[in-house]
């Protein structure tokens, strides 16, 4: 491959040119707010970059391995959770997520409870010892941890034979709730107790769990979620020493878990600079870096309600990013899952596409592709440096435990949260098929018509302020959700009738603009699909039937006609008139003729279809 026929017969460019090419067609407009963007801890990601000489891969999974595909078995009847879990594994599952009600990432199902009695039902038949299995019971951890050893147990499976993250992780508990039954310092010690037990008794499972996901799901940044994973991590293997592991015994006890969605690139990097940020902690420790393990669960923040089959595009984005970053084990979520408890034909969906990936595709035959992509080796550096900043200051708090009682955590998560929220409400972070390219008339999605079980209390010995779990499309849904409504109220979906003024070739661009805006919000689009006069809207928006319309045209016929269009408009009675477009110098004479607002590319895109909302009373 080092000789390209077709390639030779071009002179080699180099980076200089290629820069003097892009500065003469950007004509005087600045390179880096034209080709540069930021990522959401300021990570400044170039449009080009050059192979990054001397790159070594990031050890994690075995050469050529492939990674595990893990199916939720989050069915609250332990009898149907078994059934679920036994179609999967016969179909190519490798290994499960045992979910139990209480745990957030149960989305309100999850088994009914943690007794050992339910988890030895809901695993019969299953291979224990042949079976990856991951323990998610939120405030319920302990007795989960201790009733499915117990399942192993009474099956004669020795504890070295377990492939266990048993998932403990009380400092996630304090996240999510805001309540802990104990001081942090005592939920840790008695886990660690437990799990040094284990591990005398021979365990080779993970028994603490490094979850990043409260991070994640609340609306943190990727250096974020990498901080309070290395650590909650590092506050774990401290309670293990003091419960009398060996350093290196101790850390063999704690494996990671973070959310991939589907900016790929950041994903990549994000799993890659875990394993060489928490090596780094190894080595400060005096230990030689051995590899962890390192898991992923496609982002609840990612999915979506409305469009749900859009999900399959982001979990397969994210899929990738993962596995070919060396996750060891890949948890996809259904694309239902906003919407109830998935059923047999979403779990299938989400089990083969990771078995695509790697049976069709091969992609897991590559340790880690990215190794010297410049790209990636840049943000890998840059995540790395932002995280291990964040996570210092974490450790100058006191830890993850006091960072989370003195509210540090929430704070910064909050901050990056409230950006993130603006970029979704003016569409700067596009959701397609929920903000953008939203279908009105989508059909409904069938998912399992199942109680959720009751949610454990918590008797709280700490309290704390609890990180949200968020989507960022639920803004958008909620308008969505009341416009259905209204139209199940009035027999008719609430519409804006599109005032196309002079040819198609002035009004198409912004009719597509207006429709795609509106029906964000639930709002379906009316148009005649011809362009009108000022003296034919009257009659064509009375037809109609909609309370309010929206101009469509270019500026040069808004110049014109907008005025007469406008008052014509409210005359015939319309509610409200928009204009597709900046007001720019017209906008005093426009509004005073009747237009109520101007919708445009990077406009407040929420904010609008909430006062439109407001205008019609939906609720």
């Amino acid at each position: 491959m080092s000789e390209l026929p077709l390639a030779a017969e071009f002179p080699p460019a180099s980076h200089e040119e290629w820069l003097a090419l892009v500065e003469k067609s950007l004509q005087g407009a600045p390179f880096d707010k034209k080709l540069v963007s930021k990522s959401y801890d300021g990570l400044r990601i170039e449009p080009l970059y050059q192979r990054a000489e001397h790159a070594r891969p990031v050890a994690g999974r075995a050469p050529s391995a492939r990674w595990g595909v893990v199916q939720r078995l989050d069915h609250p009847d332990p009898a149907a959770a078994n059934g679920e879990a036994l179609h999967d594994l016969e179909n190519g599952a490798t290994g499960l997520a045992i979910l139990v009600a209480g745990a957030p990432s149960a989305n309100g199902y999850g088994l009914r409870d943690a007794s050992r009695e339910t988890l030895a039902r809901a695993l019969d038949n299953v291979w224990l010892d042949a079976v990856a299995l991951r323990l998610d019971a939120g405030s319920r951890d302990l007795d989960a941890a201790e009733a499915l050893i117990a399942a192993a147990a009474e099956r004669k499976i020795g504890l070295a034979k377990l492939d266990i993250a048993l998932g403990l992780d009380p400092l996630s508990t304090l996240a999510t709730r805001g309540l802990l039954d104990a001081t942090p310092k005592a939920a840790m010690e008695r886990r660690a107790e437990f799990a040094a037990d284990l591990v005398r008794r021979g365990f080779r499972g993970h028994a603490f769990l490094a979850d990043g996901r409260p991070i994640h799901d609340a609306g943190g940044s990727e250096a974020q979620e990498l901080a309070y994973a290395l650590a909650s991590a590092l506050a774990y293997w401290r309670a293990l020493e003091a419960a009398g592991l060996a350093l290196d015994a101790a850390r063999k006890q704690i494996a990671f878990l973070l959310s991939a969605d589907a900016d790929q690139f950041l994903t990549t990097a994000k799993f890659r600079a875990l394993r060489k940020l928490w090596a780094r902690i190894e080595e400060t420790s005096g230990l030689t870096p051995a590899p962890v393990r390192l898991d992923a669960e496609t982002a609840w923040r990612m999915t979506t309600e409305r469009e749900p089959s859009v999900n399959w595009l982001r979990t397969t984005i994210a899929s990738f990013a993962a596995g070919t970053a060396g996750a060891n084990n890949v948890a996809v979520l259904p694309h239902t899952a906003a919407l109830g408890l998935p059923d047999r034909f979403a779990r299938r969906i989400v089990r083969n596409i990771p078995l695509i990936l790697m049976d069709e595709s091969n992609v897991h035959r590559v340790s880690d592709p990215a190794a010297g992509s410049g790209a990636i080796e840049d943000l890998t550096l840059k995540l790395s440096t932002a995280a291990w900043k964040l996570f210092q200051e974490i450790e100058a708090a006191g830890g993850a435990a006091d960072a989370l009682t003195s509210c540090l955590i929430q704070r910064k998560v909050a901050e990056v949260r409230k950006i993130r929220e603006a970029n979704v409400a003016t569409r700067k972070d596009a959701l397609t098929g929920t903000s953008e390219f939203p279908n009105v008339s989508e059909a409904a999605i069938a998912v399992l018509d199942i109680a959720k079980p009751e949610q454990p209390e918590i008797d709280a010995k700490m309290r704390s302020e609890a990180l949200p779990r968020l989507r960022l499309s639920e803004p958008f849904e909620a308008l969505r959700d009341a416009a259905d409504r209204g139209a199940a109220g009035k027999k008719k979906r609430p519409a804006v009738f599109l005032a196309n003024l002079g040819p198609a070739s002035a009004f198409t661009e912004r009719a597509a603009f207006a429709k795609n805006f509106f029906e964000a919000g639930g709002i379906e689009a009316r148009t005649s699909n011809v362009a009108l006069k000022s003296s034919a809207l009257p009659d064509a928006f009375k037809a109609s039937g909609a309370p309010i319309a929206c101009l469509c045209s270019s500026n040069e016929i808004y110049a014109r006609e907008a005025e007469a269009a406008a008052a014509a408009l409210k005359k015939a009675g319309a509610k409200a008139v928009f204009l597709a477009g900046r007001a720019g110098e017209h906008e005093a004479a426009w509004r005073k003729a009747g237009i109520d607002d101007f919708v445009f590319a990077g406009c407040n895109v929420l904010a609008a279809l909430q006062q439109v909302h407001a205008t019609l009373r939906l609720k």
